[in-house]
């Protein structure tokens, strides 16, 4: 049977609604004022979590829009019963008749609201937007009004069973954004016009979901949110010693760690850890955070005069590490000559130490961890420095790179926009923390989304990581094509069945290493891009965005700058600027002292010293750093290009080009190569293959058994330099 409301009786209804909603679910709105602004002739678009959606944007928005949506799931007899609330406007993507009745709508100056997911989220993220509901708009001039939904994903009204911890009651926030107008030139039509239009939607929408996320907490805020989603009993991290701690495990011994530590170091100073990838070094990391101290990453990699100037930089005066690790490491005589300048504690001689009072505290605190937090750390702000890590000192002395909270959040916020990870993944992370892409995302993605991950203390190992991938279950890794490479090299065809997101970054991908993957193991590799000082994320490939040879799109809210350069046509020098980018270095002309970005382009903007071009879909193609160019004569020629050529010529070895200074062209160009089959008349005859101008063909040829590498896996093109030079 059939209710037909009344116009009394369906204010009623949503007065009654709105009341049951807001006592149990705590309805949050924001933004109204955005609804009143986008006029009458408005289409808005929401994201699709669960089947309280049109209910909870019925109830809470004004007006009577009608909300699109499939006939076939219009015929079931619950949205049949459903109609005599909510007019419904049944539309099927593909049938360009049945689109016409939302045109017609919204030529009436009357509002409608679709889903452009078409379905509601099976991941917990974006799934594949449709662009009909763009073109509509387009054909129009209507105003896109976006609207998120946060929260309902966690109601048992969502299909998220078995991929979130649901609840009966989650709080529940809906936030309606700025309206937003389709800009496209006149000019651009039919084909490329309908491209257009779906790229600024996808875009619109994935900013929609990062710019209504919380960014502006604490790691250790973000921390306790994800206990709470996702229960404190959830196993979230492992390593190799196969002691797997939960939420409630981190928290408990990050107090009980923490305490020791903070008895001896002063509140707000940078605290070194040198440590290896483990769950040690994450318990470690909040336990200072919970105390009010800032982690200062140590790069081991290195060598004792990098380390002890990055400790100088940073006004360290305490360094914790294992002596376990130490000997494994072989770090003996490094750490040594770091303990004649700081106080270097190890965690063994620390831990027996630890008195039951302690103990008991800890998990007191663990039962209580925002109370005690906020206890421990009243003071704390999001824009505050969050952790120090070093750049490698390939340019000279080591840059303390100082994160804020929200810069490392956001980052992470910007990925997950983009991408579907969920708390059925399972991570695996060998990169080293004290490395941005191993620290932001292979440690604190995981961990602050429910993601299970499994560290592993060395990306070297090319025969045990694929077994570990094999035993643990992994569906995610990250390395550089140097790491890929030495994975595929050893790697059983069945070693990567479960992985379905595997992320290149820090050096160019190889196409070899990409097919590699792809034929024997049918894996794709997602090539991205960044830098320390963006935390690290800027632009990456997507199963959904993904361009062969490009480096993927820019992360929402990201803003970008090319600088023109002499000598090179097509691109320029890359400028940035978004919530990602890092507060500003430590200088070792002045130990501990903040120096925040300040440009010629104004505060904020970071200059990443590379030569980038951007196609017009926005896909970044890499051309190479600055100093990675060359001036040959009056060409200035990308170092990088003439690797690429050599690496499609002899795929099987790891080659470097570098410039040395020559008399008369000013620069000239060497490879240094571990193929002993090169020689300069067989680069000059694969060139000729290739139609590749002479002058970017290297003029001596230097074999070696091994590229010298930094600690991340990228070439030390300064050591591979000096080899050249003796």
């Amino acid at each position: 049977m059939s209710i037909k409301f009344t116009k009394p009786l369906l204010r009623v209804a949503s007065a009654l609604l709105g009341i049951i909603f807001a006592v149990f679910y705590r309805i949050r709105v924001k933004g109204l004022e955005n609804y009143e602004a986008a006029g009458q002739r408005v289409l808005i678009i929401a994201n699709h979590v669960s089947f309280l959606d049109a209910v909870l944007l019925k109830v809470y928005l004004p007006g009577d829009p009608a909300f699109v949506i499939n006939p076939h799931i219009a015929r079931r007899w619950w949205v049949r019963w459903l109609s005599s609330f909510i007019p419904l406007l049944p539309v099927e993507s593909d049938n360009p008749l049945a689109i016409r009745a939302l045109v017609a709508r919204l030529k009436e100056n009357r509002s409608a609201v679709v889903f452009p997911e078409g379905r509601i989220t099976v991941t917990g993220g974006l799934m594949k937007i449709y662009d009909g509901p763009g073109l509509v708009a387009d054909r129009v001039g209507a105003t896109l009004l976006p609207v998120r939904i946060d929260g309902a994903q966690y109601t048992h009204f969502s299909y998220l069973r078995g991929r979130a911890r649901l609840r009966l009651f989650p709080r529940i926030t809906v936030t309606v954004l700025p309206p937003r107008k389709i800009d496209i030139p006149e000019t651009v039509k039919g084909a490329e016009r309908r491209k257009r239009v779906g790229i600024m939607f996808s875009d619109l929408m994935a900013d929609m979901v990062f710019s209504t996320t919380n960014t502006q907490r604490t790691l250790y805020e973000a921390l306790l949110e994800a206990r709470t989603i996702h229960g404190a009993r959830r196993i979230i991290a492992d390593d190799i010693r196969r002691e797997p701690v939960s939420y409630r495990g981190i928290i408990l011994r990050a107090y009980i760690l923490g305490t020791r530590m903070a008895s001896e170091t002063k509140p707000g100073a940078y605290v070194g850890l040198l440590l290896p990838t483990s769950t040690t070094v994450a318990i470690a990391f909040f336990g200072l955070h919970l105390h009010g101290r800032i982690p200062a990453m140590l790069n081991f990699s290195m060598g004792s005069r990098g380390m002890l100037s990055a400790a100088a930089t940073a006004k360290v005066e305490v360094v914790y590490t294992s002596r376990r690790f130490v000997v494994e490491a072989k770090l003996g005589d490094m750490v040594g000559k770091l303990a004649g300048r700081v106080k270097v504690r190890y965690f063994e001689d620390m831990i027996p130490d630890i008195g039951i009072g302690t103990r008991l505290r800890g998990m007191v605190a663990a039962c209580f961890p925002l109370l005690t937090y906020r206890r421990l750390c009243p003071d704390s702000n999001p824009n505050d420095p969050a952790v120090v890590l070093f750049t490698s000192g390939s340019e000279g002395t080591p840059k303390g790179v100082v994160l804020s909270h929200a810069n490392l959040l956001s980052n992470i916020e910007q990925l997950k926009s983009r991408g579907d990870f969920n708390a059925t993944d399972t991570i695996l992370n060998a990169l080293p923390t004290f490395h941005s892409f191993g620290f932001t995302i292979g440690m604190l993605l995981p961990l602050l989304s429910g993601i299970r991950v499994f560290f592993y203390p060395s990306p070297l190992h090319y025969r045990v990581i694929p077994e570990i991938a094999y035993e643990v279950n992994a569906t995610m890794m990250f390395g550089t094509n140097t790491f890929l490479a030495g994975y595929a090299h050893n790697a059983h065809p069945y070693d990567f069945y479960s992985l379905r997101y595997v992320f290149a970054g820090a050096e160019k991908l190889q196409d070899g290493t990409r097919e590699t993957w792809m034929n024997r193991f049918g894996v794709r590799i997602f090539e991205g891009y960044g830098a320390t000082e963006t935390s690290p994320v800027l632009s990456v490939n997507t199963p959904m965005e993904n361009r062969l040879g490009s480096v993927g799109r820019f992360m929402p809210g990201v803003e970008y700058h090319l600088e023109p350069v002499s000598g090179v046509e097509d691109g320029g020098r890359l400028w940035v600027r978004g919530p990602n980018i890092m507060l500003g270095y430590l200088l070792s002309d002045a130990p501990g002292k903040l120096r925040p970005l300040d440009t010629h382009l104004g505060p904020g903007w970071y200059d990443t010293g590379d030569i980038v071009s951007i196609d017009e879909d926005g896909y970044l193609r890499i051309q190479g750093r600055t100093r990675r160019f060359a001036k040959v004569g009056a060409e200035m020629v990308s170092l990088t290009a003439i690797e690429e050529f050599v690496y499609r010529a002899w795929p099987d070895f790891s080659h470097a080009v570098v410039a040395i200074a020559d008399e008369r062209k000013g620069e000239q160009l060497v490879l240094v190569t571990e193929c002993e089959a090169i020689d300069r008349q067989a680069l000059v005859a694969r060139a000729k293959d290739e139609g590749l101008s002479e002058i970017g063909i290297p003029k001596q040829v230097v074999q070696t058994e091994a590229i010298p590498l930094l600690g991340t896996g990228k070439i030390d093109y300064v050591a591979a330099r000096e080899l050249v030079v003796k």
